[in-house]
């Protein structure tokens, strides 16, 4: 471990003094939170210079798991105490995850249609990185918690950006962007292996002040099997099995949390025919081709957004009682502004773009027409022509 921080030193010492601003991306996980805690703790030592601002941007999607999100804003507000600005950057309130689907009609994301993670997450924090590089004027030093070991395809790239393009990976992994770029990128914890994140995050960042140890619990604590195991979303369907959610619920005081587990059922029933409108054949491109899937199923009916509504607010009801029964942190996957825009817009008839509400329903048996324009009449007509 006294190599890997001395590497990290070497990094920042070698990048940093080159840029009058920092800016941390912190997504509340084991990685970006060794990255703030320890950039916080080498400035105030005085291991490394100073940068005329540092400023940590967190990604609040909504839709972290409780504990990460209470761990998250409690070592944001110990960084705030050292004169650090912090910042949570948030998605607009038409594109955060639950009005989007029940609001606007948008099924559940799934892995050929995965729009949940540039919209919630992605996309907001570019944009206030943005903000910054025209609040700076110039370009700045973007920190990310990027680290060998993490993800096979990751590890891919960066492997293959090495040495190109003004990349290097000796101390972090730097890389070089344009001077219209928002930001050059700097990964100084690349080289870190796991059990040194954990070592910092049990031992060494506690000890100098900050509140990480709940991070290690998240994650699974002492078990080797779920010790590296990778978070996201809360019952997120994109992954074959939610350790994470499992891994917290083994834990006595996050037991509570216990009904956001219909989360990922409650999706996979949404995405079945008879919660979603169907296209007739008819559907046609700008340019009058025939659409490449012009029977292609859409959005959720009405009924179904209603549904899957009075589904997540059950769930967070449930959680909030145990929670006041055990003096826990409430949970507000649908707040309070999130609930009432989800209302105007099922009130208001709005549908995701080339969809109108008049579409039939996907479970009605209607003749097969595929890309060509060919189409396969129905067999047999059934009464009433559902499935």
């Amino acid at each position: 471990m006294e190599r890997s921080l001395a590497l990290t030193i070497e990094s920042l010492q070698a990048y940093g003094p080159l840029y009058r601003h920092w800016v941390v991306a912190y997504s509340g996980g084991k990685d970006s939170t060794l990255v703030v805690t320890l950039v916080a703790y080498l400035i105030a030592s005085g291991v490394i210079q100073a940068p005329e601002s540092l400023t940590v941007l967190y990604a609040d999607t909504r839709m972290e798991l409780p504990p990460l999100q209470a761990a998250a804003l409690l070592v944001l507000g110990e960084l705030q105490k050292r004169g650090v600005t912090t910042r949570v950057v948030l998605p607009p309130l038409d594109e955060r995850f639950f009005v989007y689907m029940f609001g606007r009609g948008v099924p559940p994301p799934k892995n050929r249609f995965r729009w949940c993670t540039p919209q919630i997450k992605v996309e907001p924090m570019e944009a206030a990185l943005a903000d910054l590089r025209q609040a700076y004027g110039e370009k700045f030093l973007m920190l990310t918690g990027v680290r060998i070991g993490e993800s096979a395809a990751r590890d891919q790239r960066i492997a293959l950006s090495c040495s190109k393009d003004g990349a290097e990976c000796g101390q972090g992994w730097f890389q070089m962007k344009t001077p219209e770029a928002v930001a050059d990128v700097l990964a100084p914890c690349l080289h870190w292996r796991v059990c040194h994140v954990w070592d910092w995050l049990t031992f060494h960042a506690p000890h100098y002040g900050f509140s990480t140890q709940a991070i290690a619990e998240v994650y699974g604590g002492d078990e080797k099997e779920e010790i590296n195991a990778r978070t996201g979303c809360i019952g997120c369907n994109l992954a074959s099995k939610d350790v994470a959610l499992e891994t917290v619920l083994r834990l006595p005081q996050w037991q509570y949390l216990a009904p956001l587990k219909g989360l990922r059922p409650l999706y996979a029933e949404l995405l079945k025919p008879h919660y979603r409108l169907r296209k007739d054949g008819t559907d046609r491109c700008k340019d009058g081709r025939l659409a490449a899937n012009p029977m292609r199923m859409g959005p959720l009916t009405m009924e179904a957004r209603r549904y899957g509504l009075s589904q997540v607010l059950d769930m967070q009801t449930h959680v909030n009682v145990g929670a006041v029964q055990l003096g826990q942190p409430c949970i507000d996957l649908i707040n309070t502004e999130e609930h009432a825009r989800i209302l105007a817009l099922i009130e208001a008839n709005i549908w995701p773009e080339r969809w109108t509400g008049r579409e039939i329903r996907a479970d009605v048996l209607i003749p097969q027409v595929v890309a060509d324009g060919i189409v396969q009449p129905l067999l047999y007509e059934l009464e009433g022509g559902v499935l």
